[in-house]
């Protein structure tokens, strides 16, 4: 008997703790969407991500509503003598949350961790549990892991919110992936609103790949990033950035594709003002 309550005991003690976390974090997290918006942090996002000024007034307050929850939930570390700056974490969150601002996900719940380098990097393969192959080092611009980190090349980053316009945003590139990792796999089919739209989203996203990766095996010149061939994954992630960054084209010329990401991400740039 005594064991029995013992346990039930524990149990219930367990219970609070959980439910007193959930309360205190939903009350701090309702501190930092009341808590004004910086005004060096606005400017940071304007000069360093003029995509901003496109949006429509109500998806740039709520911008910059997960930009304040996104620095307080995840971390940032600087590598290879990078000194972590407002500027840095500023630009990279700003970029990261376009894509959930109407998204119904949460807000990257499996990442904690951004790891940023000053510029092109390099990863080490590793041929056995003790030895890394040094020569076989692979130039970087930024990864994504399902452990919950993810690794950007900070001169890409801003080049790449600077532009706007090339279809080319490392940032965008990598957080798509991480959006693909929530249901546990990069496969390029990531966890969607709606169970009736998988069937659509197999058909449409499928015949684009392939077409893409025939364009790429011809050597033939294409509307997307010929790096999306390299598998489903990455032609997910490559789409995304075209999906932002010139959505009038895409609209244009696949406009079945950019319908289904238009679903997905519930947001259609291509009606957003022009810069």
């Amino acid at each position: 008997m005594t064991q029995l309550i013992l346990f039930f005991g524990l149990l219930l003690l367990i219970i609070g703790v959980a439910f007193y976390t959930q309360w205190y974090q939903k009350q701090k997290r309702e501190q930092i969407r009341n808590h004004p918006f910086p005004y060096e942090w606005r400017s940071i996002i304007e000069s360093n991500f003029p995509l901003y000024l496109q949006l429509p007034a109500p998806l740039r307050d709520r911008m910059e509503e997960w930009v304040q929850l996104f620095l307080h939930d995840k971390s940032f570390e600087g590598c290879g003598g990078l000194v972590i700056t407002d500027e840095i974490r500023v630009t990279i969150a700003a970029q990261a949350c376009l894509l959930v601002l109407n998204n119904h996900q949460k807000l990257y719940p499996k990442l904690h961790t951004i790891l940023v380098y000053p510029s092109t990097y390099k990863t080490n393969h590793r041929d056995s549990l003790f030895h890394f192959m040094e020569e076989d080092a692979e130039a970087r611009l930024g990864e994504s892991w399902s452990t919950g980190s993810v690794v950007l090349a900070w001169d890409s980053v801003l080049l790449g919110g600077i532009r706007g316009k090339d279809g080319h945003n490392v940032t965008l590139h990598e957080f798509a992936h991480q959006l693909d990792q929530l249901d546990g796999n990069a496969d390029g089919a990531p966890r969607l609103r709606d169970r009736s739209h998988y069937a659509s989203w197999a058909r449409v996203l499928s015949r684009e790949y392939e077409e893409l990766v025939n364009q790429s095996e011809r050597g033939k010149k294409s509307f997307f990033n010929q790096y999306g061939a390299t598998e489903p994954a990455e032609f997910f992630a490559v789409v995304t950035e075209t999906f932002f960054e010139r959505p009038r084209k895409m609209r244009s010329k696949h406009p079945e594709l950019y319908e289904e990401l238009k679903t997905f991400y519930h947001l259609d740039p291509a009606e957003w003002k022009k810069a």
